[in-house]
């Protein structure tokens, strides 16, 4: 079992930069969710309500993010922030967020045909998320609950023998796909080792409408989602990939052996 991908998500809902090697923190990588989009009522967007999110493409060099919409794209600094806190929410968790600037702001409300604003996280406490799961308040970047989602790659090609037209990993928005050597292994793991880094599974995740989106078109299809509710359905969620938490920072590289240790 190693490491296959190492995913980053800058914005949360857009697309993903794929990495060789990341810093694995308490919080999710390093620049994972740490910026998204509210709308004007500083309500937070994904792909759930703008499909669309998904044809925008961040790139990490040197400390900056560039954003390209076909040939279009703008670019800001990592510590970017403008004005006073904007106080808003991921779900039911309050989350400090600061806007990164008016024109960059602009340059997302053109390019999703919405007025909205890019917000970044406050700092590395600004939001936690109280887990009934493990029974404690995690820190977490803006990630729907946890900081990392972790997929095995024998569950994917698993799914795709059931589908009429085979989808890609793409579709489910892990941080980290692992060779597997069966479907939903990944199910199994409590705590486990990936290089300098320990994570703990916490629990599986539920998804939604958001793999049914081509991650390449912006396109939807229901069937991906139809045909897990046939074998994967549990207490009326549809469960894929497992939510996860890191124990002890370090570094994460593809190729990394996932070695399973004895529960905490």
């Amino acid at each position: 079992m190693v490491v296959s991908q190492i995913n980053i998500y800058p914005v949360k809902g857009l697309a993903a930069v794929s990495v060789t090697e990341s810093m694995a923190y308490s919080t999710g990588f390093d620049f994972d969710r740490r910026w998204m989009l509210l709308d004007e009522q500083n309500r937070f967007l994904t792909q759930r309500q703008l499909p669309l999110m998904a044809l925008l493409t961040p790139e990490l060099t040197n400390g900056l993010i560039h954003i390209r919409n076909g040939n279009d794209g703008i670019t800001f600094e990592r510590n970017e922030t403008f004005g006073k806190p904007i106080q808003t929410f991921v779900w039911d968790d309050p989350a400090t967020t600061l806007e990164v600037n008016p024109v960059v702001s602009q340059w997302f409300s053109d390019a999703l045909h919405l007025p909205v604003k890019l917000v970044r996280l406050a700092d590395e406490i600004a939001r936690t998320h109280p887990s009934s799961a493990i029974n404690q308040s995690i820190p977490v970047s803006l990630a729907d609950a946890y900081p990392y989602l972790v997929l095995g790659l024998k569950s994917v090609a698993f799914l795709n023998q059931k589908l009429t037209t085979a989808i890609p990993a793409d579709r489910f928005r892990a941080n980290i796909l692992i060779e597997t050597s069966a479907a939903h292994e990944e199910d199994t793991w409590k705590t486990y080792s990936l290089g300098q880094a320990v994570f703990q599974s916490v629990k599986p995740c539920g998804r939604c409408t958001v793999i049914t989106i081509d991650q390449k078109t912006g396109e939807q299809n229901n069937e991906p989602l139809k045909v897990l509710n046939t074998y994967r359905k549990k207490d009326q969620n549809v469960i894929f990939g497992m939510h996860t938490i890191c124990l002890e920072q370090g570094l994460v590289k593809i190729g990394d052996t996932l070695s399973l240790q004895p529960p905490l």
